[in-house]
């Protein structure tokens, strides 16, 4: 199996610091839009005339793109470089933006959803690969963390100023002038990223890279992201239904209660991830899907939008636990040549996932009962955290 090596713990702190800050503040740009498309997106379908099945298109067509392009892009990745592919994923946001302030109709949407596809399928495996080349093995979860928080605080600025824009002008009026925003701010990220980042990968061009070490950590560590993200995204698209029935609470409602867990992604995942780190990523995966288990199972007895916050804060602090430490055992496992095709991987399993849960989850909140998705999920989850614990034997990491 292919461990960290001293030659790669040296070289870290060297390229680390400048290619690290780079891609946080990047993400930081791009993720302005992220917040706000949940919300708005199905709201601005319905004005342009789309019935439900092509609102439902317009994110199952994200998903089936990054599926479809990340194998293919974590090969690339190792042959030909994490730069430009973290360019080219900027790019494809600065387009996707200009393409949804054009869009006024249903085809327009489509069109800039799958560009977005396309464009986090590369931006999103270039900055893993990028962050796993230059952290070393005992700092790869907290960089890992920092990642996700650039993405998380630019989210929640974004938020801010897109509700801002939207309630201050007509729907129609102020969509393109918000997404053309959008389109600026990502074109300055792609600016300066092209100016800063310099290539992280030191085995670009080989003619002959190492295979991944189909070991069974790594096999096991397959299995558990396609059935706990097949879990997790089961719960996702009935939880706003369920919640608005059981507590009566509009959008509104929902999105207060939503941020304090909002702030725990934005500022605690670097420090957790420190936490795997310190103490192996074994113990944080676990706890957090234990802990993500109970959380669900809970959400059925729910009676006020402040015991929802405490569970939705309590949920974002497991997952910005466990989420650090699996992103660095994927680098833990792998090898510098190897790890885009490895993402690459991992991020396929998460995707087949996400496809799959949410078939499954509508089904057995209509037939079997509007509590089912939530206790099945607990169930999964615990399950997984079970095996884990068990099962999973993560060799030392050499320093």
């Amino acid at each position: 199996m292919t461990t960290t090596t001293s030659q790669e713990l040296r070289a870290a702190p060297a390229a680390g610091p400048l290619a690290l800050g780079v891609v946080q503040h990047s993400i930081f740009w791009i993720a302005l839009p992220f917040g706000i498309l949940d919300f708005v997106l199905p709201i601005y379908g319905r004005r342009i005339g789309a019935d439900a099945i092509q609102i439902g298109l317009f994110f199952s067509v994200f998903s089936l793109m990054t599926v479809l392009l990340r194998p293919l892009a974590g090969v690339a990745l190792d042959r030909y470089g994490r730069r430009p592919f973290f360019l080219a994923g900027l790019a494809g946001y600065a387009l996707t933006m200009f393409t949804f302030a054009s869009a006024s109709q249903v085809w327009g949407i489509l069109l800039a959803r799958a560009l977005q596809g396309l464009a986090s399928a590369c931006m999103w495996l270039a900055a893993q690969a990028i962050t796993a080349d230059v952290a070393g093995a005992e700092s790869r979860g907290s960089a890992f963390g920092r990642v996700t928080q650039a993405s998380s605080q630019g989210g929640i600025l974004g938020t801010f100023i897109g509700f801002s824009v939207l309630f201050s002008l007509e729907l129609e009026t102020s969509w393109p002038i918000l997404f053309i925003g959008y389109a600026a701010v990502a074109l300055f990220a792609l600016f300066k990223a092209w100016r800063d980042l310099k290539e992280t990968n030191p085995s670009v061009h080989l003619a002959n890279s190492t295979p991944i070490p189909h070991s069974r950590p790594w096999l096991l560590l397959m299995l558990v992201t396609v059935v706990t993200a097949a879990s997790w995204s089961m719960v996702s698209p009935v939880l706003m239904i369920f919640l608005q029935d059981r507590l009566a609470a509009d959008v509104t409602d929902l999105a207060t209660a939503f941020l304090p867990a909002a702030l725990v992604w934005a500022w605690l995942p670097s420090h957790l991830g420190r936490l795997a780190d310190r103490f192996g990523r074994k113990p944080l995966m676990v706890l957090g899907l234990a802990a993500a288990s109970l959380t669900s199972f809970l959400i059925p007895g729910l009676t006020s939008l402040a015991a929802l916050a405490i569970l939705w804060a309590l949920q974002a602090l497991c997952y910005a636990a466990g989420d650090p430490a699996e992103q660095a055992l994927v680098a833990d496992l792998t090898g510098g040549d190897q790890r885009g095709r490895a993402y690459g991987l991992y991020a396929t399993a998460g995707g087949l996932g996400a496809v799959l849960g949410p078939l499954l989850g509508g089904w057995l909140y209509q037939n079997v009962g509007t509590n089912a998705p939530f206790i099945a999920n607990g169930a999964v989850l615990a399950l997984c955290g079970l095996i884990l614990a068990i099962l999973l034997q993560i060799p030392a990491r050499r320093s």
